[in-house]
């Protein structure tokens, strides 16, 4: 099997394409285990491992901002999204994501944002794709 690619927004969706020859042996034995929810305790690991990762590289003034991360793991029809959360609202304002990607000041300055989400996030991203690929192959490290 090959993985074709494994890509990554900001709410933290990720989408893996793959493509099949051959057997389907461990490809069955794989979305069998998906089917238990032992996958579960997986993603409460990333979601964890997501959520030091943001908390480290957030830009701290009061540490409010950094200390506000959380993870959410939501199961439907179409899947399971793994998604980080930031609860640090001013004024109607998310202060994560201002940060991230700058905003307005009521004198007319602007603040540049500053991009600490991805580079915080690309690991984990990389090990999640990784680790899908060992299990789908065979080759996991249980």
């Amino acid at each position: 099997m090959k993985l074709v690619g494994v890509s990554s927004v900001l709410r933290g969706d990720i989408m893996i394409k793959f493509h099949q020859k051959g057997d389907f042996k461990k490809t069955e034995d794989f979305f069998k285990k998906i089917g238990t929810g032992d996958y579960l305790k997986g993603l409460k690991n990333f979601g964890e491992a997501g959520v030091k990762a943001l908390q480290d590289a957030t830009p701290k003034d009061t540490g409010k901002t950094s200390e506000s991360w959380s993870y959410s793991i939501t199961t439907g029809k179409k899947g399971v999204s793994l998604t980080w959360n930031n609860s640090n609202i001013n004024e109607g304002v998310n202060i994560a994501i201002i940060i991230q990607y700058g905003h307005g000041m009521p004198s007319g300055y602007y603040v540049q944002g500053v991009d600490y989400i991805n580079p915080a996030l690309k690991p984990l991203f990389d090990l999640i794709g990784k680790r899908v690929w060992e299990e789908v192959t065979g080759n996991a490290k249980h």
